[in-house]
C-alpha cells in the first residue's frame, strides 16, 4: 500500500512539473510576441535599401545575428537571462519582417494578406497544439525526419541566397511551412512527455516555427493573390 502510494505521488509530482513547464512556454511564447510586435513596427517605417543594395552579404549578416542570439538563448536556457535573451531576439526577429512587410504593405491587399498569413498561423498552431495535447501517439518518429529536413532546408536556404531563383523561394516556403509544422507537433509533445524540461528552449523552437509558417504564408499569398496596382 505505502509503495503504491508513493508511486502515486511520484506520478503526480512528474505530471504537474510538466504542467508547469508547458504553461510556462506557451506564457513565454505569448509574452514574444509583443517584442515581436514592437519590432514589425519599427521595422515598416526603417528604409532597409542597404539590404537590397547587398542582399547576400545582408542575409549572410541577418543569419548570423540571429543564429548567434538562438545560441546565446540555448547557452542560458536554464536561467532567467534566458528569458531576456529571449525577448532581445523576438525584437530583432520582428524588425526583420521590416522588408516583408513593406512589400505587403505595397500592394493594394497587403494589409488583408497580413491578417490572413497572421490566421492561419494561429490556426496551425492551436490545431497542432491540440493535436498533441490529446494525442497518445509516439512522435519521437519525426526526430530524423526533422534532423535530414533542417539540413535540406539550410542549404536550399544557403544556395538560393546566391542562386536567386523565384520558383525555389516559393518551394522552400511550402517546405518551411511543412518542416514548422512537424517542429510544433514534435516540440510540444515531448514537453508533455518529459522529454523537454527547459520552457525557454520550448519557446525557442516554437517561436521560430510561428515565425517561418508566418512569413512563409505572407510569401505565398503575396505571390499568389497580391492586387498590384
Amino acid at each position: 500500500m505505502h509503495i503504491q502510494l508513493s508511486s502515486a505521488s511520484a506520478s503526480s509530482t512528474l505530471a504537474a512539473s510538466r504542467n508547469k513547464v508547458l504553461r510556462n512556454t506557451y506564457w513565454l511564447l505569448a509574452l514574444s510576441l509583443l517584442p515581436t510586435l514592437a519590432g514589425a513596427l519599427i521595422g515598416v517605417q526603417v528604409n532597409f535599401s542597404f539590404m537590397r543594395a547587398s542582399p547576400i552579404v545582408s542575409s549572410l549578416v541577418m543569419m548570423a545575428a540571429i543564429y548567434g542570439l538562438m545560441f546565446a538563448v540555448e547557452k542560458n536556457r536554464d536561467n532567467s537571462a534566458g528569458v531576456g535573451l529571449m525577448l532581445a531576439l523576438t525584437f530583432v526577429m520582428g524588425l526583420l519582417l521590416g522588408p516583408l512587410l513593406q512589400t505587403a504593405l505595397s500592394l493594394r491587399n497587403g494589409g488583408q494578406l497580413i491578417s490572413l498569413a497572421a490566421a492561419g498561423t494561429s490556426a496551425a498552431f492551436f490545431a497542432l497544439a491540440a493535436i498533441a495535447t490529446v494525442s497518445k501517439r509516439d512522435f519521437s518518429f519525426l526526430n530524423k525526419f526533422l534532423t535530414v529536413g533542417a539540413v535540406v532546408l539550410m542549404v536550399a536556404v544557403v544556395a538560393n541566397i546566391f542562386l536567386q531563383l523565384p520558383a525555389l523561394h516559393l518551394t522552400l516556403c511550402v517546405g518551411f511551412i511543412l518542416f514548422s509544422s512537424a517542429v510544433i507537433l514534435f516540440q510540444i509533445k515531448q514537453v508533455i512527455d518529459g522529454g523537454e524540461t527547459s520552457y525557454v528552449s520550448a519557446t525557442l523552437t516554437l517561436y521560430v516555427s510561428l515565425y517561418n509558417i508566418f512569413s512563409s504564408l505572407l510569401q505565398l499569398l503575396m505571390a499568389f493573390g497580391g492586387e498590384r496596382d
